[in-house]
């Protein structure tokens, strides 16, 4: 599905959030990416950009923000060769949710490109059959919502062949004897969550993300209540960078690659896009044009932050 050589060497791909909630950034963004090539790191490649519009059934990962026209949106990242990704990995969906006007509507959408071009990273096997079903040209991607937190989970889920990428838990991120023991093949599938903030002892993911997807459906449900020591700081890369599990640009560089894996996922749908920026000049950009990149994204050289 994609080219793992850059001139001889192994590529990253970084698969990106936002790809309704950041559109207007994107927008901007995308032609720097393709105008200043030497600005970024010629190791690494964007693999995807994945969201999902506000009000989806099929949602469940976190609830969508954005509300973009979804053939803008899509043409956006089809003019720069860019695979869209719709998180629809709501975890609770019954027979009747799968006959949604708008999430279907969204996968034709996608369909109208070459196949395996756009995809879906879902939870549910209902879901899973329906789009294969309806939908064959779309790649799937297993979701990080299903909590692979066992290792031996993680390599039956990579030896199915219904998912072309699955996403583990991140705790799972540093299980080095494991995950070297793995076939090129999986390896190639597996694709890491690398700026988690989320507490390393947290025993109510799952719980988490099941209340999202209630919320997705309508439910009237209450909020999740995070249990962390630190939850009332919100996220902090800073404070992901101290994660146990966090993948630096140099883990990337360093071990995952000389290991064969090479696809990263970047978390933020739900934050803002001035700290989508910090992660894209973090994993992306090379130092000495950080501040160029900064520079052509504001626009503006009399904004201010407050």
């Amino acid at each position: 599905m994609i080219e793992t050589k850059t001139n001889g060497k192994t590529t990253a791909y970084y698969h990106l959030p936002g790809l309704f909630e950041f559109y207007e950034f994107y927008k901007v963004f995308l032609p720097v990416y393709r105008e200043h090539p030497g600005f970024f790191y010629e190791w690494c490649r964007i693999g995807s950009v994945y969201g999902a519009p506000a009000d989806c059934l099929w949602g469940g990962g976190r609830v969508g923000y954005g509300d973009d026209d979804p053939v803008q949106v899509l043409g956006l990242m089809a003019e720069h060769g860019i695979s869209s990704r719709l998180t629809f990995s709501n975890s609770l969906l019954k027979k009747e949710h799968l006959n949604d006007a708008k999430c279907n509507k969204l996968c034709r959408h996608l369909s109208d490109a070459p196949a395996n071009t756009n995809g879906v990273i879902l939870h549910s096997d209902l879901l899973l059959d329906h789009i294969r079903t309806y939908y064959p040209s779309l790649y799937l991607v297993s979701s990080t919502t299903k909590v692979l937190t066992e290792f031996d989970d993680l390599e039956k889920e990579l030896s199915r062949d219904e998912f072309a990428y699955v996403v583990p838990d991140f705790r799972l991120n540093k299980s080095f004897d494991r995950l070297n023991s793995l076939s090129r093949e999986k390896k190639e599938k597996t694709e890491f969550l690398c700026n988690e903030c989320c507490y390393t002892g947290c025993t109510g993911r799952k719980a988490c993300y099941e209340n999202v997807s209630r919320k997705a459906l309508g439910e009237d449900c209450p909020d999740h209540i995070c249990q962390a020591p630190d939850r009332g700081e919100g996220y902090r890369f800073s404070k992901a960078m101290k994660n146990p599990s966090f993948i630096s640009l140099n883990d990337i560089k360093d071990t995952y690659l000389p290991m064969g894996f090479c696809n990263f996922k970047i978390e933020g749908r739900s934050l803002g896009s001035a700290l989508l920026l910090e992660f894209i000049l973090y994993y992306m950009t090379k130092p000495e044009y950080q501040l160029n990149v900064r520079e052509m994204i504001y626009l503006d050289n009399t904004l201010d932050l407050f």
